[in-house]
């Protein structure tokens, strides 16, 4: 193999890496071979060279990425529409849908989508437009989903062609834009809208109408009617797949100016948590479009296990439990307390003497000493106490360094405990800064010109010492690793609620409970030294108010020294940090007392 060719095939290893980790399907390992092939055929190797070939390739193949990743077939085929003349354009809308999603999971992604497009509107191939019929009408719906969806600026050429159908398009699509936005993660229901829409357009409804009376005709010169019509259809089918097979797939790479291999091969060393919550990162500025941020290309959504050795988070683990021996005993007092309390209100009773049901063992002696005596039933009462799930989100800043993270990881190990045996989830949650000083955002912002007011400037490290779904002996560790030297650095609260609030969201638990632990006020100097001196705390108020106006998860704060009521309408001030066990535990009480239902 020569040196070309070794290239190349590094270049396609790279690929298929790439769709492996954006896509999140680790089976590709297993056949890289026919994966490798089907890359091949998306485009042509041989111009990998030229730049805008290169970000073509690279593009088809994130896109195959995210379709792997966001769109289910199944749903994407009971929604097909019956019309094969609108199968097309509900092809083109699923693939603005996925890739849409991509271009909001990384910056890169988004600017590459952005030349691709680009690229692709400046070299349209010429051809005479004067009428209507001249026009593609895939190629017309694909320029006005880009610039309604994309957002991208349409040139006179494109302007043209779409003006021959952008009066069709807008008085069927225009009205539900903001819908089908909003529904973009749900392809049940982006489908199924879109479906409904093509097949209820005029140009449509018209074309069907032709096509009836075609059939019409064809049935009375034909007997076999069944047979030609599935003929028909397979014939339909095969066109609209040629036709769908034609629409190009378009995605980027994180920088198109600078192509080395090196760059490409890192895809493969990718962290998994950029992905894990992707469509929280995407609905960062939720509740405040007001608030800014430079980059998010530097932050980072680690679980606790990675950020350090096995054997370093158990030392520090064995650190946490003797320090705290007698203020542990006080702690799990309190908890069983909360515990008695949860199992109280999980009792399970049962109706008798019904007349269907589980059977009652207890009333067979009756039924042996007088068989003519009727049998007797029992049914197990519904449970009043509702599914739940609790979020404790602790501040990892280093003002909390010392004993205030300290009792707050203990706090968090024991109540954690605590309401799993009460079949309450947990999810215990860190954030903090990866930098003092802004990190590598800073450096960013630094060689852009220093641009005024550019937002959030610091590096983002938002904690999953627990997951919800992970038993607390196997995250027990973890907690130890608050007390690692070096972690605790800045505290930007308004973005690492929304994070909280959108893993909670996705959640199926009835009852969805977030408990803030913060020593105070969000400070990042970084940020504030470039921008108003309010401009984390106003995210703060905007983010936490939507949270309680939303309804949907219930939002408490425990201020450690300071108060937070100007924050949460929901909050706890404590002066003495030994108080925060008691506090937990109670203000936990407090809300499974409240029977007032949340739906």
């Amino acid at each position: 193999m020569n040196k070309e060719d070794t290239f190349k095939e590094k270049f396609k290893q790279a690929l298929i890496s790439t769709v492996k980790v954006i896509s999140e399907n680790y089976k590709i390992n297993e056949n890289n071979n026919k994966f490798g092939e089907q890359i091949l055929k998306i485009s042509n190797l041989e111009n990998i060279k030229d730049k805008n070939e290169f970000v073509k390739l690279r593009a088809e193949t994130d896109s195959e990425a995210l379709k792997l990743k966001f769109s289910n077939n199944q749903i994407f085929e009971k929604n097909k529409p019956s019309k094969p003349s609108c199968r097309s354009l509900y092809k083109i809308s699923e693939k603005i849908r996925y890739e849409l999603l991509g271009s909001k999971m990384l910056k890169g992604v988004s600017q590459n989508f952005f030349e691709n497009y680009k690229y692709k509107l400046n070299n349209l191939k010429e051809y005479k437009i004067e009428k209507k019929e001249d026009v593609d009408i895939s190629e017309a719906f694909e320029f006005y989903m880009l610039n309604k969806f994309f957002k991208i600026n349409l040139n006179s050429k494109t302007k043209k062609i779409l003006s021959f159908w952008e009066k069709e398009f807008s008085n069927s699509f225009d009205k539900h834009l903001k819908y089908l936005n909003n529904n973009l993660e749900n392809q049940e229901i982006y489908n199924e809208k879109f479906s409904k829409i093509l097949q209820n357009m005029e140009i449509f409804l018209s074309e069907n109408i032709e096509e009836n009376n075609e059939t019409e005709k064809d049935n009375e010169k034909d007997n076999n009617n069944t047979n030609n019509n599935e003929s028909n259809e397979s014939e339909n089918a095969e066109k609209t797949s040629a036709e769908d097979d034609k629409i190009q797939r378009f995605d980027g790479i994180d920088d198109v100016n600078e192509f080395r291999l090196d760059d490409l091969m890192s895809s493969e060393d990718l962290e998994n948590q950029k992905f894990e919550n992707i469509l929280q990162k995407k609905n960062l500025e939720i509740g405040d479009k007001d608030y800014k941020v430079f980059t998010t290309e530097f932050d980072e959504i680690a679980k606790a296990e990675t950020l350090d050795t096995s054997e370093e988070i158990s030392k520090l683990r064995k650190n946490l439990d003797q320090q705290l021996t007698s203020f542990q005993d006080l702690i799990i007092k309190l908890a069983n307390k909360l515990q008695r309390q949860l199992l109280a209100k999980q009792n399970r009773s049962w109706e008798f003497d019904l007349e269907e049901g589980i059977l009652d063992s207890s009333k067979l002696t009756r039924v042996i000493i007088d068989p003519y005596n009727s049998l007797s039933f029992k049914k197990e009462k519904d449970l009043e106490f509702k599914d739940t799930i609790v979020t404790l989100l602790i501040d990892n800043s280093g003002s909390m360094r010392g004993r205030p993270i300290t009792i707050a990881a203990l706090c968090a190990d024991i109540l954690s405990r605590t309401l799993e045996r009460c079949s309450v989830k947990v999810e215990i949650l860190g954030f903090t800064t990866k930098n003092w000083k802004g990190g590598k955002s800073r450096e960013e912002w630094n060689k852009s010109g220093k641009i005024k007011n550019p937002g959030r400037l610091n590096d983002l490290r938002h904690i999953i010492y627990k997951s919800a779904d992970t038993h607390w002996r196997q995250s027990k560790k973890n907690l130890g690793l608050m007390l690692k030297e070096g972690l605790l650095k800045e505290n930007i609260d308004g973005e690492a609620i929304t994070w909280a609030f959108n893993r909670l969201k996705k959640r199926k638990e009835e009852r969805k409970i977030l408990m803030v632990i913060s020593d105070g006020a969000p400070v990042d100097d970084s940020t504030l030294s470039v921008n108003s001196g309010d401009f984390l705390e106003k995210h703060l108020k905007k983010i936490v108010k939507f949270i309680e106006n939303a309804g949907e998860v219930e939002i408490l704060a425990i201020g450690i020294g300071h108060d937070v009521s100007r924050y949460y309408q929901k909050a706890i001030k404590i002066s003495d940090v030994q108080e925060l066990g008691d506090v937990m535990i109670n203000q936990l009480s407090d809300l499974f007392e409240n029977k007032k239902k949340l739906h």
